[in-house]
């Protein structure tokens, strides 16, 4: 009897294997940390700010250009975001459905019901620029930085 379960993607060699096939002759350096930045709750989830970050955009202003990170509000969750210029399944999914990638509204609930403290003001919009250093030097502080201003506890990276 063949065995019909899926198998699991070897990620790392298959995108280098697509980008040499594309012409790159240098491969991607992919990110190794040896210790987790993560830590411990200081306090439960019920009493936490959250902080959400996405690799979506609010727009296509910096379409074509070099991005920055950027903040919208989360009080009123965006009806759509830009994400044209994101790699991913394309023919599988969509990102018509806002709230299937960005779930403030659905944080807004847990709020209401107790589940989570509250949500900051501003959620953070994080460019993807496959540079290490832009989101280690650049990129990553200022998400620290406005994490730190905004009181947040805990953060939700969603990436698309």
């Amino acid at each position: 009897m063949p065995n019909d379960s899926p198998k699991p993607v070897n990620y790392i060699p298959r995108t280098r294997n697509y980008y040499r096939a594309l012409g790159y002759e240098k491969d991607y350096i992919w990110a190794k940390h040896a210790e987790s930045p993560f830590s411990k709750l200081k306090k439960p989830i019920s009493q936490s700010r959250l902080a959400i970050i996405t690799t979506a955009m609010p727009d296509d202003s910096m379409s074509g250009k070099a991005r920055s990170v950027c903040t919208q509000t989360t009080i009123t969750p965006p009806l759509e975001m830009y994400t044209d210029e994101l790699a991913w399944d394309k023919q599988a999914t969509h990102t018509q459905d806002v709230a299937s990638f960005l779930p403030i509204a659905q944080c807004q609930r847990y709020v209401e019901d107790g589940f989570l403290g509250s949500l900051t003001e501003l959620f953070y919009c994080i460019p993807s620029e496959y540079s290490q250093r832009q989101t280690i030097e650049v990129d990553a502080p200022a998400i620290v930085r406005g994490c730190i201003e905004q009181q947040a506890d805990i953060a939700l990276l969603v990436p698309l």
